[in-house]
């Protein structure tokens, strides 16, 4: 998610202040994303650097305001024309838990499959829950009203749902893979043990097989 075309976005609109950025940012996704204002101006502070926006004066309470220049408005352009890069995907700490998990002696993979699961499904269930007060007109979370914004909420609701199912549906493939590996460690040690080749080959360990809980 890229904080600065998201602020650039809203600079393109006019002059804004930090804390008008962020409130404004929040609003438009539900809060999904928090920002804090040190973010912002660590953000703005890039942007002038690369010469995308500059400052636009005080307000009498002191608020410095900013706005884009035209390099800026041309760069959201592009961004907003270029497809998001898949060639980079983002670190996913949830595959890099179970990437480890499996790696490491004495770890209980399945109840960390299980314990995310259910995780999971309660957070799949409280997005459903707002996606339909969003759809019954009840809005969302927070924030001045913008054109829009509503169904700016809605889509980034759909894209968690979305993204959530996929997430359940992976950690049941990883239970089955998980399963389907460790009966090819039992079968191996089996065959070992048959040809006497396998004088203390052990099972596979138990922390790869299949446990699955009720959602």
């Amino acid at each position: 998610m890229s904080i600065r075309h998201g602020l650039l976005a809203l600079l393109d609109q006019g002059p804004r202040y930090g804390y008008q950025l962020r409130t404004e940012f929040e609003a438009r996704t539900g809060a999904t994303w928090p920002l804090n204002v040190g973010q912002v101006y660590t953000t703005l502070a890039r942007l002038e650097r690369d010469g995308l926006v500059v400052p636009a004066g005080e307000d009498e309470e002191g608020h410095q305001f900013y706005e884009a220049t035209e390099a800026g408005r041309a760069e959201l352009r592009t961004w907003f024309d270029t497809p998001v890069p898949r060639t980079n995907p983002p670190r996913d700490e949830l595959a890099i838990k179970l990437a480890m998990a499996v790696t490491v002696p004495g770890v209980d993979v399945p109840a960390v499959v299980q314990g995310q699961r259910r995780h999971s499904i309660k957070a799949l269930q409280d997005y459903t829950r707002l996606k339909a007060r969003a759809l019954a007109g009840e809005g969302r979370p927070g924030g001045p009203e913008q054109p829009g914004a509503d169904l700016a909420w809605l889509l980034v609701l759909e894209q968690l749902i979305f993204q959530t199912e996929a997430e359940v549906r992976w950690l049941d493939h990883c239970e089955t893979r998980l399963a389907q590996h460790a009966e090819a460690e039992q079968a191996r040690a089996a065959e070992q043990l048959a040809t006497g080749a396998g004088d203390g080959a052990a099972a596979a360990p138990a922390r790869f097989g299949r446990r699955r809980s009720k959602a």
